[in-house]
């Protein structure tokens, strides 16, 4: 069963999907800088459905058909790098309340919580600002904080490209950016790259909230230190050969929680490569039951 339908939460208007029987144990999916909830491939949320959850994924503010924020201006990252966050337009925190508010709206009291890299970031803050609603955590290719697991020299040019100025030239960039963050052991062939980049700017290309979600995570606090007081079950997904966010991030976001899980996917890199989607979902399960051996 898959629903869509857009919800008032936090003071947004958040466009979010459902997948699965509502009956299930809910289980709310993050995604990260820049993305959309169609950036969850199909199939693996499919997977997750399918081992008993009911999956909601939504749109962050500022990407997707979420509400974008347009109005509080672009924000100046050198000034941000250099302590100056008078530009910033709102925290990771911020984006922590809206899923929270979300499940509020959807009348769910606790949820499953999985987030992929930035969308890692926030469900991490929303387990330390919102305890209440989180049943488990899965932080997926992320870190505690912006001054560990920073990206390669080549991963943050690819960050920090200009927007496209056309379609044509957003897919070429999203070709490249695969090229350079993906899976090195896992590739993605180029004609589906191609095909998931375009449907994501026919469906909603916001460069500038991009830029806003990047200052975002430039600007919040480091979260080691609260990490420390988590009490929910939490597993830490990482590639080996991440070079977007590298290993180091996964490390650190493991050692700061007492009693986490740590996988270390070798030849995995900044994506969700199909032939690992069994072992990703297995994980997120096993935390999320409780099931984990002794």
């Amino acid at each position: 069963m898959r629903g869509v339908a857009e919800v008032r939460a936090n003071g947004i208007d958040i466009w979010y999907e459902t997948v699965g029987d509502p009956a299930d144990p809910p289980l709310l999916l993050v995604m990260g800088l820049g993305a959309q909830l169609i950036d969850w491939p199909a199939g693996f949320v499919e997977q997750l459905a399918g081992r008993g959850f009911h999956v909601i994924l939504f749109d962050n503010r500022d990407s997707g058909l979420s509400t974008a924020l347009d109005d509080l201006g672009l924000p100046d990252i050198g000034a941000i790098f250099g302590g100056d966050a008078s530009s910033v337009a709102y925290l990771l925190s911020d984006l922590a309340a809206d899923a929270a508010d979300l499940l509020k709206a959807l009348g769910i009291d606790r949820a499953h919580i999985v987030g992929a890299s930035m969308g890692g970031m926030i469900a991490q803050q929303l387990t330390i600002d919102h305890p209440d609603v989180v049943a488990s955590l899965a932080s997926i290719m992320s870190t505690p904080g912006p001054r560990v697991g920073r990206p390669t020299p080549e991963a943050q040019a690819v960050l920090l490209r200009p927007p496209a100025a056309d379609r044509a030239g957003a897919i070429a960039a999203g070709v490249d950016a695969a090229r350079v963050v993906g899976s090195p052991a896992y590739p993605t062939p180029r004609a589906d790259i191609e095909r998931r980049v375009a449907a994501k700017y026919d469906r909603g290309y916001r460069p500038a909230g991009t830029l806003r979600q990047y200052a975002a995570i430039v600007a919040s606090p480091d979260r080691t230190e609260r990490l420390r007081d988590v009490a929910v079950p939490v597993v830490v997904i990482h590639g080996e050969a991440d070079p977007l966010i590298p290993m180091a991030g996964g490390e650190a976001t493991a050692a700061a929680i007492p009693g986490s899980e740590l996988l270390l996917i070798p030849g995995m890199g900044h994506d969700l490569p199909i032939p690992l989607w069994g072992r990703i979902i297995d994980a997120i399960e096993v935390n999320a039951r409780g099931t984990r051996p002794d």
